[in-house]
């Protein structure tokens, strides 16, 4: 039977991206915090809000991306699955579980990082914009929307060979509105 762990997640970092570089020199990781909230009615007939904290680990291009243009209090959206990670506490020499979310998709949310410190870097609006469109055509994307620089009429392919349907659909320009029926089918 098939089975499915996917987590789509929209929250707030709660802290500065963590990245690290692989001991082999090749790729890192980067690790950070997000709060997502729940507003419910209490017993009391109060709202409240309840906030659920995730850790997010991203690799690769995402993780360069979010040490890049990510810090505490950045709007993100996260797309990824859960991982479960068992230790034993060093102290007590109890078992430990942990929840993470492996990201497979990043989107930077609440427009460009406005400090100067992008700009000094070699960082600016444009490496911005790259950042935010080319690391996040994936097969997500490309389903849901069409790059700018793919013509509408253009099938786009995803990473599972598929292809999505294109942006307009077309329509058949011989036919005038007046030839179409007016009669509703349902």
């Amino acid at each position: 039977m098939a089975s499915v762990n996917k987590v789509i997640l929209v929250g707030n970092l709660g802290r500065d991206p963590e990245y690290r570089v692989f001991p082999n020199g090749e790729g890192g990781v980067t690790n950070f915090s997000i709060a997502t909230s729940y507003r419910m009615r209490g017993q009391d007939g109060n709202w409240r809000d309840e906030t659920e904290w995730h850790n997010i680990v991203l690799f690769g291009r995402n993780a360069e991306n979010a040490k890049t243009y990510l810090k505490k209090g950045s709007s993100v959206y996260i797309e990824g699955r859960i991982r479960t990670r068992k230790w034993q506490d060093k102290n007590t020499g109890a078992e430990r579980t942990s929840y993470e979310i492996l990201g497979d998709v990043m989107q930077f949310l609440g427009g460009r990082p406005a400090d100067a410190s992008h700009a000094s870097s070699g960082y600016g609006a444009d490496a911005y914009d790259e950042a935010t469109s080319s690391s996040q055509r994936n097969e997500h994307a490309a389903a849901t929307s069409v790059a700018a620089s793919v013509s509408p009429a253009t099938p786009v392919a995803t990473s599972y060979g598929q292809t999505a349907p294109s942006a307009e659909p077309s329509l058949d320009k011989s036919k005038s509105l007046d030839d179409m029926e007016d009669d509703i089918p349902f």
